[in-house]
């Protein structure tokens, strides 16, 4: 569904629903590289600063799918980078960006590591050639699997966490990588929180790494982490990498798996999600935790909001005071944080068009909202990338 926008009109976009959300294109996984059996897993972006194009890094249980996304509704698949020869096709990829290089890792794949690529190789790209497949320009060895990767930018160091089959695994907490010398990635330290998580070590699932300007004075300008470790949320001072520091964990008495989270403006609150309470019947819709941050060291749950679709939810972000969350089923969710605490659904799309938007694995894995030309792209498993037009605001 390319060349034209297709407004959402009375709560559709042909099978989609939608609400203040309109379809600038939608590309099935088949047009982006994927055989049959390929899902769509992660998704990030990347802005060329010379050229100005956007790119939609779109995650594949195979690799890597480059997305030139800058004419909104003529997407076209640029090329791809497969995973590392010694990996399998696993179910879970991740990518982020520090500059103008990627960093993809994946879970479950074996002997896969961290594959660094140079994303201004893009550029060199000719319409006849497309699409391209790219082979990494480094490879980082000191882990094998690899669950999620996050890169702070600020300080140029990524985070390999729910790391496991071997190397150094930092018992699945953050495995620490200086990226300052984006092809020649250097290992730091280790941190993890042994009062979380499901095993000794106190696994992270996710993280959110910040130079810290929230209200805390005690941590300003600190390298403060924000991990989702499965039972609590963890939070660190990764300041010094020889000797990181825990400052804090929150848990909740009906927590089933603490999955992903990310500050809102103001670093004060902190949005989580739990990705098993709606799968185990512990709340009757899509829930996100909000936590007051005011007091690092104190970390207070003060509201839960319970959406009226019962999807599980999976990744979300924070731009421009909206919450943008993909809750797998029910598609995208965009929540306005007017009031911090108390945010309420604005719009959505839903990317999965049949079915009951029950709980479960399908539909959208995660988006990616950061680009500065008002579009939103979006992963969907078994359907693949979608360009969206953001809520208009003032609504």
């Amino acid at each position: 569904m390319t060349d034209r926008e297709r407004p959402c009109s009375d709560g559709q976009v042909d099978a989609f629903s939608c609400r203040e959300v309109d379809l600038k294109a939608f590309l099935p996984t088949k047009t982006i590289g994927g055989d049959r059996g390929t899902h769509i897993t992660d998704i990030w972006g990347w802005t060329d600063p010379k050229t100005g194009t956007d790119y939609a890094l779109v995650g594949r249980t195979d690799g890597i799918a480059f997305v030139d996304v800058s004419s909104p509704t003529s997407p076209t698949y640029v090329g791809e980078l497969p995973q590392t020869e010694k990996a399998r096709i696993n179910s879970w990829g991740d990518v982020k960006v520090y500059e103008h290089h990627a960093f993809a890792v994946a879970d479950n794949a074996g002997d896969h590591g961290m594959q660094v690529f140079d994303l201004t190789r893009l550029r060199d790209v000719t319409p006849s050639e497309q699409p391209v497949t790219f082979d990494a320009d480094a490879h980082y060895d000191r882990v094998n699997s690899v669950h999620n990767v996050f890169v702070n930018e600020e300080t140029a160091y990524a985070y390999l966490v729910g790391s496991s089959g071997g190397g150094t695994t930092c018992g699945g907490g953050l495995h620490m990588v200086n990226v300052q010398d984006p092809l020649n990635p250097t290992f730091e330290g280790c941190f993890t929180d042994p009062s979380t998580g499901r095993s000794s070590a106190g696994a992270t699932h996710d993280v959110q790494c910040v130079v810290y300007q929230g209200p805390d004075a005690d941590y300003q300008g600190r390298e403060i982490c924000v991990a989702s470790n499965e039972t609590a949320l963890s939070i660190g001072d990764v300041t010094e990498k020889d000797s990181p520091v825990q400052v804090a964990t929150g848990s909740y008495p009906d927590h089933a798996y603490v999955h992903q989270g990310w500050f809102g403006p103001e670093q004060r609150y902190f949005y989580l999600n739990d990705e098993l309470d709606e799968v185990q019947g512990k709340v009757d819709g899509t829930r996100t935790l909000v936590w007051d941050l005011q007091d690092l060291e104190n970390p207070t749950l003060v509201n839960e909001v319970v959406l009226d679709q019962p999807a599980t939810d999976h990744n979300m972000y924070v731009d421009d005071g909206l919450l943008y969350e993909s809750n797998y089923t029910s598609g995208l969710r965009v929540l306005d944080l007017g009031d911090p605490t108390q945010p309420t659904e604005r719009a959505h799309f839903d990317t999965k068009p049949r079915g009951p938007n029950a709980p479960g694995f399908a539909g959208s894995w995660s988006n990616y909202p950061f680009f500065d030309d008002g579009i939103v792209v979006v992963s969907s498993i078994d359907e693949g990338l979608f360009v969206l037009e953001k809520p208009k605001q003032g609504l």
